[in-house]
């Protein structure tokens, strides 16, 4: 995958639980070497544990959605 945050996202969109999400990534990569090389890459990239990395990602994507969502309301409310 050419950008690993979109791997991110993909499996977050296609699992309704952050918990369920992290699982398959965890599988992910203990089945693919060169994925977990790109984990930890862009682990020491963006200064993230390779034991939180996904999870601190997952927080921050979905505070992003719910930002969208708020702010769609909010003008919709209006």
């Amino acid at each position: 995958m050419e950008n690993i945050t979109d791997l991110f996202e993909q499996i977050l969109k296609n699992n309704r639980a952050v918990d369920l999400a992290e699982a398959e990534f965890k599988r992910m990569i203990a089945d693919d070497d060169e994925l977990h090389e790109q984990y930890r890459e862009w682990c020491d990239e963006t200064g993230h544990t390779e034991r939180r990395g996904f999870l601190d990602f997952a927080e921050e994507y979905i505070a992003d959605q719910n930002e969208v969502w708020d702010t769609l309301n909010d003008e919709y409310d209006n």
